[in-house]
């Protein structure tokens, strides 16, 4: 009898790459890309309606990002299982992405058939890490700045990015559908984390760590 195919959920905001994607595990007998979205909402709404096998998510997402929506999936269902497929070479990133619940990551810069046997060794409850962000986990605990940020809860280290983006608190509030107050909150609680005293600071910590470069990046492609 042929097993049954393995059900993905592409999250990436830009529709080509998507696209390229879906093309891709979909040359492969036994994975069928059964829903897409460009968002966290998006994709939170696609996994309740869908409820895919894997999850293939971007962390770098406008608003409220990858990061966040992992956990808020993971906290709708316990059970589901997500690969995150992202430019980000940092351990960092995979840190916080292991931390919000996912059980995979994979840079967008690895061979395509590396794609494919991570989706399907997360399908069967299998951990899956490219070697770039083995090697990088691996270095990180030399870092001071990175072990700080790893401090923060997967939803401070979204806030922390936008923060460094130059979002203003509504705009965050509205992102998390939280009250400005409540990010205000967040705000302190993640200076305090960090052991920073103002927001002068803030920024240098995220030139320090990388995060700025990453951020500024992103916006350039948005």
């Amino acid at each position: 009898m042929r097993p049954r195919s393995i059900s993905v959920l592409l999250v990436d905001d830009h529709a080509v790459v998507r696209e390229g994607y879906r093309r891709l595990l979909e040359k492969h007998e036994g994975i069928t890309v059964v829903a897409e979205a460009a968002d966290a909402a998006g994709a939170y709404q696609a996994y309740k309606s869908k409820r895919p096998d894997v999850v293939v998510m971007d962390v770098s997402l406008p608003g409220r990002g990858g990061i966040d929506a992992i956990r808020q999936i993971r906290q709708w269902d316990p059970a589901a299982r997500l690969l995150v497929f992202t430019m980000h070479l940092s351990a960092t990133f995979a840190l916080q992405a292991f931390r919000a619940g996912a059980k995979g990551f994979v840079t967008k810069s690895s061979p395509p058939e590396l794609l494919v046997s991570a989706v399907c060794d997360v399908a069967a409850g299998r951990v899956a890490i490219c070697p770039e962000v083995s090697e990088a986990l691996a270095r990180s605990h030399l870092q001071d700045d990175a072990s700080a940020v790893d401090s923060l809860s997967p939803r401070e280290f979204e806030i922390l990015r936008m923060l460094l983006a130059g979002r203003s608190a509504e705009e965050i509030a509205t992102a998390f559908n939280l009250s400005p107050k409540t990010v205000s909150n967040y705000h302190y609680a993640i200076k305090s984390k960090l052991s920073v005293s103002s927001d002068v600071e803030l920024v240098l910590f995220g030139l320090r760590s990388g995060l700025v470069t990453r951020v500024e990046e992103r916006e350039h492609e948005t």
